[in-house]
């Protein structure tokens, strides 16, 4: 089935319940390779041409200070950290692949969607519609040699002008930046992989916050700004 409305092509089967009018984004693929993942003993690696490394976020998670994260399960207690962590993995998850299919130009992208992760979803989507003018790559498994770590990027994109490495972030509570070292730190190590791999610059970090019954926080950074403290964590 063909349908065109106003400048825009949709090609193949129509949901119902899938709004017809879609941003459609420029695609331009860098075509990553999808490396193996590997758990071992609850730590996650990638196998990749360079050797076996651990992900960008266990290293962090090691290395990181993580006394906030333990004073807050001491205070609501293992099992319901636990269950809230699970809750908002998932809800993490759901909120990805719906940005996924968004970007990939899929008039089906709200099927199955649960409503409240597309209330979530719809609060970011104006961010995307207005910020994102070309695609290179979407859960792209990156790596480094020299920072001996591997990741997948949400995406990669011209975003506002620049090549940027984008990530998705979802949260109950407003976050400020002092909030999200650990978080800018991921992006950079992203930005470092990318230029790593194929001698692209990607210095911009965008991450998209979508916020519990508030308005979506869009943060914009240098990557660079954070490279130091970044080689600081993974060289040392």
């Amino acid at each position: 089935m063909l349908l065109v409305v106003g400048q825009i092509q949709v090609v193949g089967p129509i949901d119902a319940h899938a709004a017809i009018i879609i941003n459609m984004f420029e695609h331009d693929f860098l075509n990553f390779p999808i490396y193996p993942r590997i758990e071992e003993n609850g730590i996650r690696y990638y196998d990749t041409p360079a050797g076996k490394f651990k992900s960008v976020t266990t290293i962090l998670g090691e290395r990181l200070d993580k006394s906030g994260l333990e004073r807050w399960k001491a205070r609501v207690g293992e099992d319901e950290a636990k269950k809230i962590s699970t809750q908002a993995s998932n809800r993490g998850t759901a909120i990805h692949e719906i940005a996924e299919k968004y970007v990939l130009n899929d008039p089906n992208y709200k099927r199955g969607i649960m409503p409240f992760n597309l209330v979530t979803f719809n609060s970011i989507k104006p961010i995307l519609d207005k910020h994102v003018e070309k695609v290179y790559g979407i859960e792209s498994t990156l790596y480094s040699a020299k920072l001996q770590a591997a990741g997948t990027c949400d995406m990669l994109a011209v975003f506002s002008g620049e090549n940027t490495i984008v990530d998705y972030k979802t949260s109950k509570r407003i976050k400020k930046k002092k909030d999200i070292e650990s978080y800018f730190l991921q992006t950079a190590a992203y930005s470092w992989c990318a230029r790593e791999m194929t001698g692209i610059d990607f210095l911009q970090i965008a991450i998209i916050m979508a916020v519990d019954h508030e308005d979506p926080i869009l943060f914009i950074e240098k990557a660079e700004n954070y490279y130091d403290r970044m080689l600081e964590v993974f060289c040392r």
